[in-house]
């Protein structure tokens, strides 16, 4: 009898510690994803007071956009090699510390060319960030809630993104652009202090023959030995492919079909146009009759509370509904939402247009950031965290986050000069056809991975299966 209850007392211990260990990773890995989200919202509030201190172009304003962008595929390349060599805690390090370097740069900047060459800085950190994260959080967690807990990171993202909305809505009354660059260095430093505190990722010390070291790391995230046990043989099976990263791409159909359907899935994420809206979001509402730089900041910053509450539904669906019935249906609200901004602007250009297209083509902007949090968002890194082989799992991420930064980079540098070339209308319009060509290829392609360990995905790849069923 005292021997069962001191068993219980031991498991009950055991749980409390996975438990505690868990969370630590998930608030680690969650103020990367803030410092990604404080990034990309910072400069859509500060852009407009940067441009009318020096008097920036439209080809000027999309290069200080998009230069994070280049700097964050760039950051990607890199971080595939540093998250190989010295591992996925190290790797987020040094994206926090750079992260400081370019924000306290970018609020010193003295000219364009200046903040530009910062913001690439800051753009290394994010891609090493946004890389490493999702990479680390797929190989901590749970099979059951792999997808809710990179959901997680992906709402920290859009956090990030609000937070950095109010703070330039607070500085915009004075116009204090450089404060709005500065202030968000503040997470990279809780990050730097959080992370030096955990441990690495199991499945990395084992491809380094470090077993003791990833199975103690095992013990501590599973409340039974046992479990860990099976995960740490199941990690040993795979690692007895002997091929990584390019060479491995090279010789391996599978693992090139992986990677096409990671690169596919950033870039159909990004061609959503979604980060059109979050970096030009005062333009935008320019454009649709809200002239005031107050109307502007507020309608902003609802973009940036519709886009948060949005990725809640993600972490709900994700482990229970799936990946690909979110993906449709968000591709299809992007869809029919673009396709009524686009209605609305057509009205506006005319000059005749009551006073409710306004409000209306500002609703459906909202409805169209729902469709990208609940579904596109989140559920790509998901997805792109899931599908690649162990051997060749961080050649294939780097792959996928270097064409999610890319195909970012053009659409941030292309927006005005397709409003200026083809007009708003026309402009919405054609974002809103590639979302409804997106449902297509999400249906041809895309596999339902929910409640499938990595393994069992691996096994299917490399079995041949079509991609659409590597999860089965």
């Amino acid at each position: 009898m005292t021997e069962g209850i001191m068993e219980n007392k031991t498991e009950a211990a055991a749980q409390k510690r996975a438990a505690w260990v868990r969370k630590c990773i998930y608030f680690a890995a969650g103020m990367a994803g803030l410092l990604f989200g404080l990034d990309q919202g910072v400069i859509s509030g500060a852009l407009p007071f940067i441009s009318q201190e020096w008097g920036l172009s439209s080809q000027e304003q999309e290069w200080v956009v998009s230069s994070m962008m280049v700097g964050a595929a760039t950051g990607a390349i890199i971080a595939s090699f540093l998250a190989r060599g010295i591992g996925r805690k190290k790797s987020l390090l040094i994206g926090a510390s750079l992260f400081i370097v370019g924000c306290v740069g970018s609020g010193m900047a003295a000219s364009a060319s200046m903040l530009i060459g910062f913001r690439l800085i800051l753009g290394l950190s994010v891609g090493i960030a946004s890389y490493t994260a999702p990479l680390y959080l797929a190989e901590m967690s749970d099979k059951d809630a792999r997808g809710k807990v990179i959901s997680g990171y992906q709402l920290m993202v859009t956090v990030g993104i609000l937070a950095a909305f109010l703070s330039d809505t607070a500085f915009s009354y004075s116009g204090d652009w450089r404060m709005m660059l500065t202030v968000i260095a503040i997470p990279a430093i809780i990050l730097i202090l959080t992370v030096s505190r955990l441990p690495d990722s199991p499945r990395w010390l084992a491809t380094k023959g470090r077993f003791a070291e990833a199975s103690t790391v095992l013990n501590s995230l599973h409340a039974s030995a046992k479990i860990a046990e099976e995960e740490l043989a199941d990690i040993k099976e795979t690692l007895k492919v002997k091929q990584a990263g390019w060479h491995l791409f090279k010789t391996n159909k599978n693992v090139r079909r992986a990677v096409f359907l990671g690169v596919l899935l950033q870039a159909m994420q990004q061609f959503t146009g979604f980060n059109v809206i979050m970096y030009y979001s005062p333009k935008i509402l320019s454009l649709a009759g809200f002239s005031s730089t107050e109307d502007q900041m507020i309608g902003t910053v609802l973009n940036g509370i519709v886009f948060t509450l949005s990725t809640f539904i993600a972490i709900g669906m994700v482990d229970k509904s799936g990946r690909k019935p979110a993906l449709k249906i968000g591709f299809g609200v992007m869809a029919l939402s673009m396709a009524a901004v686009g209605v609305c602007m057509s009205m506006l250009e005319g000059g005749t247009a009551p006073a409710w297209v306004s409000y209306f083509a500002a609703v459906m902007t909202m409805v169209s950031i729902a469709g990208f949090g609940m579904s596109a968002g989140p559920i790509v890194w998901v997805l792109c965290s899931e599908i690649q082989p162990l051997k060749s799992r961080e050649f294939g991420i780097a792959c996928s986050t270097m064409t999610n930064w890319i195909t970012c980079a053009i659409v941030g540098a292309t927006f005005l000069s397709l409003v200026d070339a083809l007009g708003s209308a026309h402009t919405f319009w054609l974002y809103a056809g590639l979302n409804a060509f997106f449902i297509v290829l999400t249906m041809a392609f895309v596999p339902e991975t929910k409640n499938v360990t990595l393994e069992q995905i691996e096994k299917n790849l490399m079995s041949g299966k079509k991609l659409r069923d590597i999860g089965c």
